[in-house]
């Protein structure tokens, strides 16, 4: 059974966890922007060397080098039946790139699904991991921004899903165990 799926939820939801549990259920790979970026970067690919010139001024790495760097990741063998994208796609224009790739391939995305959390709680997560990390600059202030963005440039991408009928909203607060167990019996 092929599974592409795409996971989205706000910072401190449990998405890099959730990835890891559903791709080793699913025997899919779980690929996350933020990985591609570090291996290309590694790598020193043409791509990696690209991205790390706009990462090292503290820009965004351009839609271009991220849709191409995704294009190459879902090329590889592992991702031949299957996938989970972490962090990808993040625009409307992304969206649309990531329907092109796969078009050519003559498949589509399967399930969105979209950790849901309250937002105090993920307040709460995210400010014991930023003491637990020694991450100061994580300050309540900090991270309700960063919350806010996240709402405001993840909803025309749920928009987009719901209308298409694959967004699956899933309560990501819980035990580990079950927030899994919840997930897939919503793409089951």
């Amino acid at each position: 059974m092929s599974s592409r799926i795409i996971l989205i939820g706000p910072p401190g939801a449990g998405k890099g966890t959730q990835a890891a549990r559903l791709s080793e259920a699913l025997g899919v790979p779980a690929i996350s922007t933020g990985d591609i970026f570090r291996a290309n970067v590694k790598g020193e690919t043409e791509l990696g060397k690209l991205a790390k010139r706009y990462m090292d001024a503290g820009e965004y790495v351009p839609d271009e080098v991220t849709n191409s760097m995704v294009a190459d990741r879902l090329a590889q063998d592992d991702a031949a039946e299957g996938f989970l994208l972490d962090g990808y796609p993040r625009t409307s224009a992304q969206v649309d790139e990531l329907d092109h790739i796969l078009a050519a391939e003559d498949k589509a995305i399967e399930h969105v699904v979209e950790l849901t959390a309250d937002t105090d709680e993920v307040v709460a997560r995210l400010l014991a991991r930023a003491q637990t990390e020694g991450r100061s600059d994580d300050s309540e202030d900090v991270i309700r921004h960063r919350l806010d963005v996240y709402e405001e440039q993840t909803q025309p991408l749920t928009d987009i899903y719901r209308s298409r009928g694959l967004l699956r909203q899933v309560d990501g607060l819980g035990e580990v165990e079950d927030i899994t167990e919840r997930i897939l019996s919503t793409i089951r």
